[in-house]
């Protein structure tokens, strides 16, 4: 035992020396070192490290995706992650580097291959070991395939965080095996887990902020193929709540929209159509129900105020996560059955997003 003991002490003594060595030889990377050691980041991102987003330029939200995943990657040198054999579609890759190899141990792009639950299992290793912020990308049909792992990140709190592209029947051709439906509730019913489905590039970055910044809770982003156009009212530091009110032209508006992610920018354009016709519409913004579930109830009734009765929630995917929003006396524009092929404009009229549609539903209703 005191054989043991003396290994042990040496051994410790001799790990000290070496880091006490290394921060002396390389003071910059040493204080690097020293704060992983403490359980916290190598380089704490700031939000000004983004690129700047201007109102109304166009992208999709897994393009902004990986132009913020490259700026956290610029700063944060334990940043590291990949995607299950999808990398180029979900937009994953870090452009500065190559991929990791035997030859490139050093290298921060990791092929896990298409598995995408050992996908999972590997990022929860990784974030258990410390020191490491990860991430790993799928399309968000496939999350079913790595949900066990999700839930495990949540339960063991690792700030994992989680890439989910092509995220609704905008799809189009590929048909219902690769459009969610029921994905977003399933996700969102996880405990300790952040959902974020984002608007635009804003919403985008704001999202992955929250994600590189968080301690105890995985993120999953909830990702676009196609183009989303910046709107104006979207703001960075409001997505830290989950919901806000993203546009509003009357304070004593008298109809509420709500929508997340690709139909936001519907949800402004039905707005204005309304207001044409006489009606005072407000748009809230949902990039993530989780977080807008854990505010205080003030700040809740301030966004959604009880006494405006006439609301729609707008989203491409099951309809269950919105009545608590909406009430009985709401309606929901979502999908509850499974999608089609069909190029993308079509189905998306098919399905009934479009203003028409949304002012209709707004005008049959008290």
């Amino acid at each position: 035992k005191e054989n043991t003991v003396d290994r042990g002490r040496q051994a410790y003594d001799t790990w000290v020396a070496l880091v006490d060595e290394y921060k002396q030889s390389y003071p910059e990377l040493g204080s690097e070192l020293a704060r992983i050691l403490e359980g916290k980041d190598a380089v704490e991102f700031q939000s000004s490290d983004f690129p700047a987003v201007e109102n109304g330029y166009s992208q999709a939200t897994r393009n902004s995706s990986q132009d913020a995943l490259n700026a956290i990657a610029d700063k944060v040198p334990t940043f590291l992650g990949g995607s299950a054999d999808l990398a180029h579609s979900n937009m994953t890759y870090i452009k500065s580097e190559g991929l990791q190899d035997d030859e490139h141990r050093l290298n921060r792009n990791i092929q896990f291959g298409v598995r995408e639950f050992a996908m999972g299992a590997i990022l929860n290793g990784m974030s258990l070991h410390g020191g490491l912020r990860v991430y790993g990308g799928t399309f968000f049909v496939f999350s079913d395939y790595v949900k066990a792992a999700v839930r495990l990140s949540a339960l063991q709190g690792l700030p994992v965080t989680y890439v989910f592209t092509h995220d609704s029947i905008a799809v189009g051709e590929d048909g219902p095996t690769h459009e969610p439906i029921e994905h977003l509730a399933g996700l969102r019913a996880i405990p300790n887990l952040n959902v974020y489905r984002p608007a635009d590039a804003r919403e985008t970055q704001a999202a992955w902020y929250q994600a590189v910044t968080s301690k105890s809770t995985p993120t999953a982003l909830v990702l676009t193929r196609q183009n989303l156009t910046v709107e104006e009212g979207t703001d960075f530091d409001k997505v830290s709540r989950g919901a806000y009110v993203v546009h509003e032209t009357a304070a004593d508006f008298d109809t509420i929209l709500l929508a997340s992610g690709s139909e936001v920018n519907l949800a402004v354009a039905s707005a204005k159509a309304l207001e044409s016709e006489g009606y005072k519409v407000r748009v809230v913004s949902v990039p993530s129900t989780d977080v807008f579930d854990a505010q205080d109830q003030a700040y809740k009734e301030e966004v959604l105020p009880n006494a405006v009765r006439r609301r729609v929630a707008i989203e491409m995917a099951a309809s269950l996560p919105w009545y608590k929003y909406v009430g009985l006396d709401g309606a929901v524009i979502g999908i509850d059955t499974f999608g089609a092929s069909a190029p993308a404009a079509k189905i998306i009229e098919e399905y009934g997003f479009t203003v028409e549609n949304i002012v209709e539903t707004v005008k049959g209703m008290n």
